[in-house]
C-alpha cells in the first residue's frame, strides 16, 4: 500500500495554539513527545513499508514545517498545494502522481494528518481488511468508526448489504453517507446499529479512483490529468465526500471499533486525557471551586489560576489568551474572522 496524509488543514478550533505556520497537525496535543503529524506518519510506516512507500500532501505554506517535522522524507513523495482546494482536488492529484509513478494497479490509502487513533495493531489489521475489501470488490473502502455516543460533529456512513469477511472483519456496501446530524436523528442512527462515523479514511486502487472522479468529477481531474498541479487555484472547491463519495457506486465500509478521534476542537483534549481529576491540566494551575475544565500552557512556567470556573477551557499561548466555556468552542471562529478584520492582530492567526 502506498498511504498518503492529506495534511493541508487549519485546525482553527484550537486557535490560539493552532496558527497559520502551526497548524493543528503540527502540534503535540496528547501528551506525547509528537505531533499529530508525526504520530501518523510513525503509525503508517509499516504499511508503507518505511519512509519511501509514504506521501504526504499539503499547502504551500506549510511545506517548511512538514518538512521540519518529517526529514526522512523523501522529497519527491511531498506533494505541495499552490492553493488549497479541500480534499477532492488533493485526492485526485496524488492519485493522479501515483498512478504515474506505480501504475494504475497501486493501492493507495488517505489519511488525515490530524487525528488520534489508539491501538496500532488493530489498526494495521483493520487497514490490511479494508485493502482486501477495496481488491476484492474493485471499489473504495473506508472505515466506519463504532460510534460512542450520539455526536452531532461527525458524518455517518450506514451499511448496506454484508459483501464478504475480509481479516475477521465484515465489509458491506455503503448504503448512504450523511453529513452531521441534529441530535435526534444522531440517536435514531446509533438506535439501529447499521451507522459509524465517518473517519476519512480512504483505501482504493488508483485505477478505481480515477474512473470515478472522471465519471463524478471531470472538472477537477480532467483540468489536472491535463495541465497539471498549476490548475490548482482554478479548481473547484469540494470535499472528496461531496465531490465522489456521495455519488458512487462503488462505496464500501468496513466497520471497526479501535479508539478514534478527529481532535476537532479542545473538548477533545479532555476526552482524551480525562482522569478522575477535577480538570484536565496540562499547565501549572491552582483551582478554587474550579472543575469539569482544562487547562493548557504552552509555557510551562505560566501559573493558571482559577476561581469558581466550570466547565471552562483555558488556554495560553505566548500573547494571546483564550477563555471559552467548553459547549461554545465551535465558535472560536467567529472569534477569528473578527481578528483577521484588524491589521494590528495579523501575527495572532
Amino acid at each position: 500500500m502506498i498511504p498518503v496524509i492529506l495534511a493541508g488543514g487549519k485546525g482553527e478550533r484550537f486557535w490560539p495554539l493552532s496558527r497559520k505556520l502551526r497548524p493543528k497537525q503540527f502540534l503535540n496535543l496528547d501528551g506525547s513527545d509528537r505531533s499529530l503529524l508525526q504520530a501518523t506518519a510513525d503509525r503508517l510506516l509499516g504499511l508503507a513499508g518505511g519512509w519511501s512507500g509514504l506521501w504526504v500532501i499539503t499547502a504551500s505554506h506549510l511545506e517548511a514545517g512538514v518538512r521540519e517535522q518529517l526529514p526522512d522524507l523523501p522529497p519527491e513523495n511531498l506533494l505541495v498545494e499552490i492553493e488549497g482546494r479541500d480534499t477532492a482536488p488533493a485526492v485526485a492529484w496524488a492519485t493522479l502522481e501515483i498512478a504515474r509513478r506505480h501504475g494504475e494497479a497501486a493501492m493507495i490509502g488517505f489519511f488525515p494528518a490530524d487525528h488520534w487513533i489508539g491501538e496500532q495493531d488493530r489498526f494495521e489489521q483493520t487497514i490490511r481488511a479494508a485493502e482486501a475489501l477495496a481488491t476484492a470488490q474493485q471499489g473504495i473502502a473506508t472505515l466506519g468508526i463504532a460510534p460512542v455516543y450520539p455526536a452531532t460533529g461527525y458524518g455517518y456512513i450506514e451499511q448496506g448489504e454484508a459483501v464478504g469477511s475480509f481479516d475477521g472483519l465484515t465489509g458491506y456496501r455503503v448504503s448512504r453517507f450523511t453529513e452531521k446530524p441534529d441530535l435526534a436523528t444522531a440517536e435514531q442512527f446509533l438506535a439501529t446499529g447499521r451507522f459509524g462515523w465517518n473517519g476519512g479514511m480512504f483505501i482504493f486502487p488508483a485505477g478505481i479512483v480515477l474512473a470515478e472522479l472522471e465519471r463524478y468529477a471531470p472538472e477537477i481531474l480532467q483540468p489536472l490529468r491535463q495541465q497539471g498541479a498549476e490548475i490548482y487555484p482554478h479548481l473547484p472547491k469540494l470535499s472528496i465526500d461531496y465531490a465522489l463519495m456521495e455519488k458512487t457506486d462503488r462505496a464500501y465500509v468496513l466497520p471497526v471499533n479501535f479508539r478514534w478521534d478527529d481532535l476537532g476542537d479542545w473538548n477533545a483534549i479532555e476526552r482524551l486525557l480525562k482522569s478522575d481529576s477535577p480538570n484536565v491540566e496540562l499547565a501549572q494551575h491552582i483551582g478554587l471551586d474550579t472543575q469539569g475544565s482544562l487547562l493548557y500552557s504552552t509555557d510551562q512556567s505560566d501559573l493558571i489560576v482559577t476561581i469558581g470556573l466550570e466547565d471552562t477551557v483555558v488556554v495560553r499561548d505566548g500573547n494571546v489568551t483564550l477563555i471559552v466555556k467548553k459547549d461554545r468552542t465551535q465558535d472560536i471562529k467567529q472569534v477569528l474572522k473578527q481578528i483577521q478584520q484588524n491589521p494590528d492582530w495579523a501575527e495572532l492567526l
